[in-house]
């Protein structure tokens, strides 16, 4: 079983910049690819970024390049997304979770294990 547990979402002006954390409980984090996906009102949930076990591979949503930054530390157990340039868009219940493999892309399937959620909310 694993847990994970996000935080670092709260109320923002529009324009400013939130920094997610996800730890994770499982001793294996290291070698599975990570995600950060939103769920926003009456809408399916998305992913927002998603990093592979070292790292060395993302992949960000069109709407969220070059604002937000998905990062890890496999030596804590964390994985980060640092969110720049919010917008209230960005106004939704982000989710961390653990991909099935050591890479993965931005379908849910391909994630087993999700955290509790944390709500970011952009005010204009």
């Amino acid at each position: 079983q694993v847990q994970l547990v996000e935080s670092g979402g709260g109320l923002v002006q529009a324009g400013g910049s939130l920094r997610l954390s996800c730890a994770a409980s499982a001793r294996t984090f290291g070698i599975y690819a990570m995600g950060w996906f939103r769920q926003a009102p009456g809408k399916e949930r998305e992913a927002v970024a998603t990093i592979s076990w070292r790292g060395g591979s993302t992949y960000y949503a069109d709407s969220v390049k070059g604002r937000f930054t998905i990062s890890r530390d496999n030596a804590k157990n964390t994985v980060y997304l640092q969110m720049t340039s919010l917008k209230p868009d960005d106004t939704a219940v982000y989710y961390c979770a653990k991909a099935r493999g050591g890479t993965a892309g931005p379908r849910t399937l391909e994630y087993d294990y999700w955290g509790q959620g944390t709500q970011v909310t952009v005010s204009s």
